[in-house]
């Protein structure tokens, strides 16, 4: 196969496709959680296209498998399997941990929920943080020894400029004490994805595993959901002409860049946008660009492991590796 596309070529405007040009993964494993639709099927298809073998974990079965079906027949990879998973139910993360075999060398953190009415899980967890943050947290610590059995594993965490409207706030993660508002719940969990990246790659630089987040941009998808119609589609034709607005295959390109480009293995506890790393700003450049400093503080992402480590517990599922 031909090289790489060095990362000098690469921007907001390529696919996931484009990115892993001449990438070869065989041999290799994957798993993109919430891979059934979205930018989570590109991410999928692109991964396979490289001859990894790629599973589809989603809370819906059936249509993790009708996926897998659409990305092994479009790259020719019979690698691709669908696979039960939801990030809410920590019975199910469980689950999806105790079937992995082998080694894991790429694992997406891509499912996720947002600007939700307010609702909890069984667990009593905030419904954004627990499906965004905690469920990946519950999911990652469980394949850690898968993870660092691939020696350099990545661990690609999807976070959003939304991040910008809230800092994580341990002493309230749950809107138990404050009026819950959809944006600043959404806000929190996205920035909790930053810093997960950054606390793991310091815990588990020894085992060869490393993390970085990301902003895939402006994609239009069941992510919008819960939006007002009309709104929605106004915002829409507003924007319809803007660069930070992709297509599905173009915002997966991020995700599959952190995952498997050679340029950017390796490093960890970044914060990307559009194939390269973001700028530390004050405040998002035209509303969408750059990483606030809360997103990426040391402390911070120290203080929410072990919170997160904590909560597990209380909820009767102690992480076997923190």
């Amino acid at each position: 196969m031909s090289p790489a596309t060095p990362l000098s070529q690469l921007g907001a405007r390529n696919t996931a496709l484009e990115v892993v040009h001449g990438i070869d993964l065989t041999g290799r494993t994957a798993i993109v959680t919430g891979g059934a639709a979205g930018i989570g099927i590109e991410t999928a298809r692109a991964l396979a296209s490289t001859g990894a073998a790629v599973t589809i974990a989603t809370r819906d079965l059936e249509a993790a498998e009708r996926a897998a079906a659409d990305v092994s027949s479009t790259t020719g990879n019979a690698q691709v399997r669908g696979a039960l998973l939801d990030l809410t139910d920590l019975d199910s993360v469980d689950a999806f941990v105790a079937g992995w075999e082998g080694p894991l060398h790429v694992l997406v953190n891509n499912a996720g929920v947002m600007d939700t009415p307010h609702r909890t899980t069984k667990h009593g967890w905030e419904l954004q943080l627990a499906t965004n943050h905690l469920g990946h947290f519950a999911l990652t610590l469980g394949l850690h020894d898968a993870l660092a059995a691939a020696r350099g594993a990545r661990v690609v965490s999807v976070s959003s400029s939304g991040h910008a409207s809230s800092p994580v706030v341990l002493e309230d993660l749950m809107f138990e004490r404050r009026t819950y508002e959809p944006g600043l719940a959404y806000g929190q969990s996205k920035t909790a994805n930053a810093l997960f990246a950054v606390e793991l790659t310091r815990r588990w630089a020894d085992d060869d595993i490393s993390a970085d987040a990301l902003m895939p941009g402006g994609i239009w998808t069941g992510l919008q959901k819960h939006w007002d119609p009309a709104a929605l589609a106004d915002l829409k034709e507003r924007t319809k002409d803007l660069p930070v607005v992709k297509t599905p295959e173009q915002g997966a390109a991020t995700s599959v860049l952190l995952a498997v480009h050679p340029e950017v293995v390796g490093s960890g506890g970044r914060y990307f946008e559009d194939c390269h790393e973001a700028e530390v700003v004050d405040r998002l450049v035209d509303g969408v660009y750059g990483v606030l400093p809360h997103a990426l503080d040391p402390a911070a992402a120290t203080a929410l492991w072990d919170r997160s480590l904590e909560l597990l517990a209380e909820a009767g599922h102690p992480a076997r590796r923190a």
